[in-house]
């Protein structure tokens, strides 16, 4: 497969600490080794080999030496520093325990192995506890060429203090794994914000810089807004005007563009602020694929220039970052030296204004133009400081790689590897095992699979897979295109091709759904007993933290409190710091059980998913890239894998035109139209036609969307011809019913579907023990009615009306959904079931049910809201409940209030509107959930897997109740004993395909199961 190169190509933004960069020494004019930096050079370093805990510069003790330095531990899950290393210059003595453990603690010597420490002889163990604390601290001491090194923190992070000393004294990254207690609850970002939160605001501003020039925008994003929340006057602006930015590279454009707007008038203030906006703002644009907007901006002239000496001085640095910025080019050069200047710091910024010009300028095809400004940009970072700006070096690379892929549009093969393996060679020293490295491998991976070098090409991509090793890397979704098409002509869609896919795929971003399954099946790894009670109190106390910190946040940024603000801070502050300390207690106590101390990543293999099938399932994964889309196949002796027949772009409209002829909402109504089976015939062979005949023949699918197929159930999908045909020769005939689609052999129609949002969270779910709940069924619906009917409200359970202010009208409480599939399916169970409705169902209520967790099935029969109230409004899922009289009832429970829910149930059944759908960042950190919500099944599924659902049903567009056909379909579900939940849901949807009246998929299709279908419906 070849990859043209004359299509634009995504640029990652070139982000660059300009404000607080040191430079490199003269005398170092070749790389070190790939990730061999001296540690005394880094302000954080990676703990161990799994990527769990990190260490985080600390500002110097009082009365510190020169070259003494202090580091606060932090580890994933653990909300507050979980230890602290020193390394201090005493010659041959060795402190007393109290100077790391501090005068008031009590420490005991000789306890476990003293000699324990790599790089150390002998190294001093003390158990040390305080009469404030019921927490044991691990105190490690060793001396050796004339430092104290130490470490000393929790006992459960024993292993991490031992590789963090080992590696200080080693000065490199010592390897090896780390064992620390985990929920799997966080994710990189959410470790990110932990460490963000550890450190000083100008060490964030300077973390924040690193990261992004990276190419880690997500975890760079908390690091900016910890530094915007802490600093002043320019540090403010500029971490601000990075927060936009990086808000851009996630693709949230709208809020991008907001925060751009907000920043306008301080940043005309500032020469150097002024080319911070215009170039960030033309980076924005750059994401959009805006080049003509792009252009426009980088030529449109700076509202403030540089005047005279007076305005120069005006813009140096305060000096809480000028000390950091002169400790940073200590530890760097060996002396202290000043920072960069303004006049400096803007010249580096005109380089990256003449490197974005290029790269606008290649986008439109204009390449001879652009050859002149990158040749611009890269002498302008050769002439600051020789060339020896640190922080510089990623967008040197950048810019090698641009002209690298100028060099192979004139043929010149040679020098354009020379350019690319330069910039990887930067970026080696510099960003070892950063997104930025692997995205510089691979387009020179790129390189070699356009030149015919095969062998090169794959042997590099497979390099770049490894060394991820199952990290999420999105930034690689546009160059991973050549691997994967190399691997399809190579192996021919073989097992062994499919194999190398299926690694691949898994560093795509996946919905956060898959996080929340991953966490849910490790609680429930043991069973329902105390030690997963303890895991859920502790996945409790993190979402609580997680509220208080965003609660707490929005105070301390008013910029004059009043005194009742005032002491609300110091209330929450209080409250904040005592659930750290409940957390940390009940971290340590769960350390006592090896199934939830972490020691692996989340990456699962093609033959380790095979042997999770059973005879007749059949997974199959969709894998969306910028330009291509590929299906991996595989049952449990078998694999294989091919190019879909479509582009992404292709799919999404596919996609798009199918589900508008399904339901469309127009006035404040959900309308239907004739299904598409054109198309429904065309998207089933475009992607599975080396399986068309298999397929329907599986008894069980596990379908993994990507893409525009989040949004549309695969039932749907025509496995033959003929169908298309029958139903276009009966609409020829007189008198028709477009609407009559009886006979057609949808895919639903003759085989079981799952779906599953990420292969190891399918095999860890359906891995996860049954629950344990006494009682068989809890059904909840029929809210009390107030306000007034609104008229074709009744025909879906859509809740669509706005009020004012964000909130809805009162009128979508006036049409509640009958309770009669609750009571007909509560009929089946007998005693063992219950159905609330009226006063009784309020949000409230169910909040306070004392035994929500005994219900092996909840059924939730009432509106949805996953829209928002007004187009201003951020959307925030919920499902409709009756008002309660106590304070605080709002008659929603939302998808904070879900996620908080203690349940214990094998099926979740959401019988309401779009319930599959997405959530946004702002009700995902509402819930102190951390990470997703973007993506479809990332909303109310995802807050009832992480209340302690392990399936759950739900629907991808309003559900109907025309025709009886929603509560027809639940009532199919509980019609025989015995079935596996798919299958239960198959037959009952064959039943609607049979009846003229609702045998259009509208009335049948909606629901899918999301979790493990194999499962048993009930027990």
């Amino acid at each position: 497969m070849t990859q043209s190169k004359d299509k634009a190509r995504f640029i990652l933004p070139a982000l660059v600490a300009l404000a607080m960069m040191g430079a490199l020494p003269a005398s170092q004019t070749t790389a070190r080794e790939p990730g061999t930096a001296s540690l005394s050079l880094r302000d954080t370093f990676p703990i161990g080999s799994n990527g769990l805990c990190e260490a985080q510069i600390l500002a110097p003790e009082p009365g510190a030496g020169l070259f003494d330095r202090r580091y606060s531990v932090i580890c994933r899950d653990a909300a507050a520093p979980v230890g602290t290393l020193w390394v201090v210059k005493t010659g041959s003595a060795v402190p007393a325990p109290a100077r790391f453990a501090g005068a008031d603690a009590r420490c005991t010597d000789g306890v476990g192995d003293a000699g324990a420490v790599t790089g150390i002889a002998t190294a001093q163990r003390f158990s040390c506890a305080k009469d404030s604390s019921v927490l044991r601290n691990d105190l490690l001491i060793g001396n050796r060429g004339g430092r104290t090194y130490a470490a000393s923190g929790l006992t459960a992070y024993a292993k991490a203090l031992e590789l963090g000393m080992a590696s200080l004294v080693s000065d490199t990254v010592v390897p090896g794994i780390v064992e620390i207690p985990l929920t799997s609850t966080t994710d990189a970002v959410a470790f990110a914000r932990q460490q963000a939160e550890a450190i000083a605001a100008d060490q964030a501003l300077i973390e924040a810089y690193r990261r992004s020039n990276a190419g880690e925008f997500a975890e760079a994003a908390e690091f900016f807004a910890a530094s915007s929340a802490a600093l002043a006057g320019p540090g403010a602006a500029e971490a601000r005007l990075n927060e936009a930015l990086q808000q851009s590279n996630l693709g949230n454009f709208a809020e991008s563009r907001r925060r751009f707007a907000d920043l306008r008038s301080v940043s005309a203030t500032s020469p150097v602020l002024a080319r911070l906006q215009r170039n960030y703002e033309a980076m924005d644009a750059l994401n959009q694929r805006q080049s003509a907007r792009a252009l426009a901006l980088l030529d449109a002239p700076l509202p403030i220039e540089f005047a005279d000496n007076e305005a120069l001085a005006s813009l140096q640095i305060g000096p809480a970052l000028a000390g950091q910025l002169a400790s940073e080019s200590g530890r760097i050069t060996g002396e202290y030296a000043l920072s960069l200047t303004p006049l400096e710091r803007a010249q580096l910024l005109d380089g990256q204004h003449a490197y974005l010009k290029a790269t606008v300028l290649r986008q439109m095809g204009r390449a001879e133009d652009a050859a002149g400004f990158l040749r611009t940009a890269e002498a302008i970072f050769g002439d600051v400081r020789g060339g020896r700006v640190v922080s510089i070096m990623w967008l040197r690379a950048q810019v090698l790689g641009e002209l690298a892929d100028l060099a192979e549009r004139s043929g010149k093969q040679g020098e354009a590897e020379r350019l690319h393996q330069q910039g990887i060679t930067l970026l080696e020293a510099t960003y070892p095992g950063s997104p930025a490295l692997g995205t510089a491998r691979a387009q020179l991976a790129g390189l070699y699979a356009r030149s015919g070098r095969r062998d090169e090409a794959l042997t590099l991509y497979r390099t770049i897979i490894a060394d991820a090793d199952g990290r999420a890397m999105p930034s690689l979704r546009s160059l991973l295109t050549p691997y994967f098409g190399l691997l399809i002509d190579e192996g021919r869609g073989n097992a062994s091709a499919a194999g190398d896919l299926f690694a691949a795929s898994q560093l795509l971003q996946r919905p956060g759904l898959a996080q929340t399954q991953a966490a849910l099946a490790r609680e429930l790894s043991g069973g329902s007993d105390e030690a997963s009670q303890m895991f859920r109190t502790a996945t409790n106390l993190g979402r609580g933290i997680e509220q208080l910190r965003t609660l707490l946040l929005e105070l301390e940024t008013i910029p004059e409190p009043d005194a009742a603000q005032t002491a609300l801070i110091a209330e929450r502050a209080a409250r904040l710091e005592l659930l750290r300390q409940q957390q940390a207690e009940v971290l340590d106590k769960l350390a006592a059980f090896p199934r939830y101390r972490a020691v692996t990543e989340q990456a699962i293999t093609l033959t380790d998913l095979q042997a999770t099938l059973t005879e007749g399932e059949a997974y199959v994964k969709l894998a969306t890239l910028e330009s291509d889309a590929y299906v991996i196949y595989a049952t449990r002796d078998a694999a294989m894998a091919w190019r879909a027949d479509a582009t992404p772009a292709q799919l999404d409209r596919l996609v798009s035109q199918i589900r508008e002829s399904i339901a469309v909402v127009e006035g404040g109504q959900v309308l239907t139209y004739p299904f598409d089976i054109v198309r429904a015939r065309e998207l089933y062979v475009r992607l599975f036609t080396p399986v068309a005949d298999e397929l329907p023949k599986a008894r069980h699918i596990v379908f993994e969307p990507d893409g525009a197929l989040l949004k549309l159930p695969i039932n749907l999908l025509v496995t033959d011809d003929a169908s298309v045909a029958a139903y276009q020769a009966r609409m020829r005939q007189k008198g028709a019913d477009e609407y009559d689609l009886r006979g057609t052999k949808w895919l639903g129609r003759t085989t079981q579907i799952s779906t599953s949002v990420a292969a190891s969270a399918f095999r860890d779910v359906r891995a996860a023990p049954p629950s344990d709940g006494k009682r068989a069924y809890l059904g909840l619906g029929e809210n009390a009615p107030i306000g007034t009917s609104t008229p074709g409200a009744a025909r879906t359970r859509a809740a669509m009306e706005a009020g004012e202010k964000c909130l809805w009208s009162p009128n979508i409480w006036a049409n509640p959904i009958k309770a009669d599939e609750l009571r007909g399916a509560a009929a089946r169970f007998g005693e063992g079931a219950r159905v609330l409705t009226g006063a009784a169902f309020t949000d409230n209520a169910i909040a306070a049910l004392p035994d929500l967790s005994e219900y092996r099935i909840l059924h939730f029969a009432t509106h949805g809201l996953v829209t928002a109230p007004q187009p201003q409004c951020p959307p925030r899922p919920a499902l409709l409940t009756s008002f309660d009289s106590e304070e605080g009832s709002d008659g929603l429970l939302s998808f904070a209030e879900i996620f908080g829910l203690r349940i214990d149930a094998d099926l979740v059944i959401l019988s309401a509107c779009d319930t599959a759908g997405s959530a946004t960042v702002g009700a995902t950190r509402e819930a102190g959930v951390t990470g997703g919500g973007e993506f479809a099944l990332d909303g109310l599924v995802r807050a009832f897997v992480g209340a302690g659902g392990r399936t759950v049903l739900a629907s991808h567009w309003p559900v109907p109740d025309d025709f009886n056909a929603t509560g027809r379909l639940i009532a199919g579900l509980f019609a025989e004993d015995g079935r596996a939940t798919a299958e239960a849901l198959k037959a009952s949807q064959e039943a609607l395909m049979d009846d003229a009246e609702t045998s259009h998929p509208f009335y049948w299709s909606a629901f899918a199961v999301v979790g493990d279908g194999a499962a048993k419906l009930a027990r």
